[in-house]
């Protein structure tokens, strides 16, 4: 199913779309071209929608017989995400991943891609247009910035782990709870800022840990390859790997190496409910 050819041909439709539609409106947004939808965080922009509607178009074009899940899509029409777990393989799209960051003209944002078929993600594209950074990774084949390969590597022995967890207004009272742990010894938190760009940091070795309270589709599928094929880890609070398709037991951790991996999920595991004090 996929081949280098699919590789190239992905990264130049996400490349495009980020020029066509992301990029002139990047630090040019009027107000009538951001508008809210859950929340106050969750915001969707005319770029959001644009480029997911030419990624939508080009990714079934490469491969005639697939589907999209896009988060602006699944916005939209919620059934659409049970995309996910049926038969034919599934283009997962988030046009605009730190739409926030965008909105206020920030260069931390990104486009992420990946491509699953039942469950599974094969390969995935993280591009960070205002960065000039583009990530790919392909399931057994290694991850890849800008030509060169990735590799998480591992914490030097005694380091402080800095890393970036879920903002409290996306975590139930159980998974603030749990989260709330790791300001501990040992441990730097702070606040996440694009999934898609954290995960990167974790794949380049510039970042320790993720810990994050929430499971969509669009915004951990293309980074969890990414930094499995860099040589990292991702668990649950239950030790068990993150599925894309959902029912996770939640918070989970993606982190450099399985031993860092394992230590944030001993930390975590230690705030459930009814663990020893």
């Amino acid at each position: 199913m996929i081949d280098e050819k699919l590789v190239a041909d992905v990264e130049a439709a996400v490349r495009e779309a980020a020029a066509v539609e992301i990029m002139p409106r990047w630090q040019r947004l009027a107000a009538h071209e951001v508008t809210v939808k859950t929340g106050p965080h969750d915001l969707v922009t005319i770029a959001d929608r644009g480029a997911e509607r030419r990624l939508a178009r080009e990714l079934t074009r490469l491969l005639p017989g697939s589907a999209v899940v896009g988060e602006e899509s699944v916005h939209e029409n919620p059934e659409g995400y049970a995309a996910l777990a049926e038969d034919a393989p599934v283009w997962i799209v988030d046009p605009v991943d730190g739409t926030r960051q965008f909105v206020r003209g920030e260069p931390g944002f990104c486009t992420l891609v990946a491509l699953a078929h039942r469950g599974e993600v094969l390969a995935s594209w993280t591009y960070a247009p205002a960065r000039d950074l583009l990530a790919h990774a392909r399931r057994g084949a290694g991850a890849w910035l800008n030509g060169e390969p990735l590799r998480a590597g591992s914490p030097p022995p005694g380091k402080v782990l800095e890393v970036a967890c879920s903002h409290p207004d996306y975590t139930t009272h159980d998974q603030k709870r749990a989260l709330s742990c790791l300001w501990t010894d040992g441990i730097a938190p702070r606040p996440c800022g694009s999934a898609g760009l954290e995960y990167l940091a974790v794949a380049s070795g510039r970042l320790d840990a993720v810990a994050f309270s929430w499971e969509l589709a669009w915004d951990h599928a293309a980074g969890l390859l990414l930094v499995a094929e860099a040589g990292g880890a991702h668990l649950t609070i239950t030790g068990e790997s993150f599925a894309i398709t959902g029912d996770n037991a939640l918070p989970f951790t993606a982190a450099r190496d399985e031993g860092t991996a394992r230590r944030i999920l001993g930390i975590l595991t230690a705030g459930r409910p009814g663990a020893a004090s």
